[in-house]
């Protein structure tokens, strides 16, 4: 009984270290003219997403620049969308971030 107490509490340390994942922000949309950058990270129902949003900055703030601008500042906040259901509720989620591209537009 002990060594079964043991293995459970193993599985359970695991699955609960298993859960926090590291998730990074990739550009999936925007606009030169709007001057916006959208990223987004896609997560499991049992993931518990971790982000990076110095590194999210980076890489809107890249974007903005290959359109002219200087400097990207998150919008503030963040859309959550279901991507996959089943009869138990969500299972995936697609969670996109808005950016706004400031600084003089200078097109290339």
């Amino acid at each position: 009984m002990k060594k079964f107490k043991l293995v459970v509490a193993a599985i359970i340390a695991a699955t609960a270290a298993a859960c926090a994942t590291a998730k990074e922000l990739v550009p999936v949309g925007g606009s030169r003219a709007d001057g916006t950058v959208q990223l987004a990270f896609d997560y499991g129902g049992f993931e518990k997403p971790v982000v990076d949003g110095a590194a999210a900055l980076v890489t809107a703030t890249q974007r903005c620049q290959a359109w002219g601008y200087k400097n990207a500042e998150a919008f503030g906040g963040a859309q959550q969308q279901c991507t996959a259901s089943n009869q138990y509720g969500c299972m995936a989620y697609r969670v996109t971030v808005s950016y706004q591209c400031t600084g003089a537009n200078s097109p290339n």
